[in-house]
């Protein structure tokens, strides 16, 4: 489904995954929140004081949080991405985290380029229309 770029709904597209993720989880979160756009991100604080944070050009890294709120860029230290792709499994980020917080399997410290964010006709809204779709079932 194609989403006019920088509308609301275009804004909120990725939040349906997001929230998948967050549930996934569980007790680990503290905190979540969507941030702004270019690139759209979401930062997820963790009960230990890490962070994970997700956009929509590398995915999900995980470091230490330092600074950010809805309104501007989460900032960490000691980065290391995730692995699995711009929009794992939601199922699958708590066994990536795992993994990253041993620096082991799919996990890198060196940033993964995906997509950009100003490819807003890549089909990459139709993924975050899946899981919108599987929110609302």
């Amino acid at each position: 489904m194609h989403v006019k770029p920088y509308t609301a709904e275009w804004l909120a597209q990725p939040t349906a995954y997001l929230r998948l993720v967050v549930d996934n989880l569980g007790p680990e979160v503290s905190d979540w929140w969507e941030g702004p756009c270019n690139p759209r991100h979401a930062t997820v604080i963790l009960a230990d004081g890490a962070a994970l944070v997700w956009d929509e050009e590398s995915g999900w890294r995980l470091g230490r949080y330092v600074s950010g709120c809805r309104d501007e860029h989460t900032e960490l230290s000691g980065v290391r991405y995730l692995g699995g792709g711009l929009l794992p499994r939601p199922e699958r980020v708590p066994t990536s985290l795992s993994d990253a917080r041993a620096g082991v399997g799919t996990s890198s410290a060196w940033r993964p380029s995906y997509r950009s964010h100003r490819s807003c006709h890549d089909g990459f809204g139709n993924a975050l229309f899946y899981y919108g779709e599987c929110v609302q079932a």
